[in-house]
């Protein structure tokens, strides 16, 4: 798969975007349906054309860049939770790339929920019971755990337990994808600068292609 530095910034959106539904799902027990749609709609992409398409739609994650360059800038707030969670979901992601044989439980998961698909809606309670499963089954009983935070009542709902897992399994494909197109953790330590330039480049062709006319 070519790659390039958008690519990398994509991907890393990715990852960013899934931990922010993590959290929103913790904190307030709802989901922002378009921004965790193409979250887990990447689970499903097991041969994306590019990096884009892992996520769907043009723009799918700018919801994540724009986390990205707030992050950078700390403008309104760096939010170092959000930054913990992204750095454990890459760290678990390299653990679980030497469990070749979790690698294989996850495939066969991933391809079980394709064929879910032509009965279930990408978000429907059943898919995301399904792709939880596969993350206790897998990436639970690796290190680092990930133990998310919030509002006990929210994370006591077993249909928001279902959503966390389901996203933290979208965040753990998002980071394979981040290494797979050269990323790694000291380009966020050393290449700040690039990487809000190749977010807010991102957003800008996003921004592009809502406002071109259709049809």
């Amino acid at each position: 798969m070519h790659h390039d530095p958008l690519d990398r910034v994509i991907a890393l959106a990715g990852i960013y975007q899934s931990v922010h539904c993590v959290m929103r799902v913790a904190r307030l027990g709802t989901a922002d349906t378009a921004a965790m749609e193409p979250c887990i709609y990447s689970l499903l992409q097991v041969d994306a054309d590019d990096v884009s398409a892992v996520f769907g739609a043009p723009g799918a994650v700018a919801s994540g860049a724009r986390q990205i360059i707030a992050q950078l800038l700390g403008k309104p707030d760096r939010n170092l939770e959000l930054t913990r969670y992204v750095v454990l979901l890459m760290r678990l992601e390299r653990s679980l790339a030497k469990r070749p044989d979790m690698l294989a439980r996850i495939a066969a998961g991933i391809a079980a929920a394709q064929t879910k698909q032509a009965h279930f809606a990408l978000l429907h309670p059943n898919m995301l019971a399904h792709l939880a499963e596969i993350y206790s089954e897998t990436l639970s009983q690796l290190k680092p755990r990930i133990i998310v935070r919030g509002d006990p009542l929210h994370l006591r709902n077993p249909d928001n337990q279902n959503r966390v897992r389901a996203l933290l399994l979208a965040g753990i494909r998002a980071a394979m994808l981040w290494r797979q197109v050269g990323g790694t953790r000291w380009q966020l330590l050393m290449q700040g600068r690039r990487i809000l330039a190749d977010a807010r480049h991102y957003l800008d062709l996003a921004s592009r292609h809502e406002t071109e006319p259709r049809g």
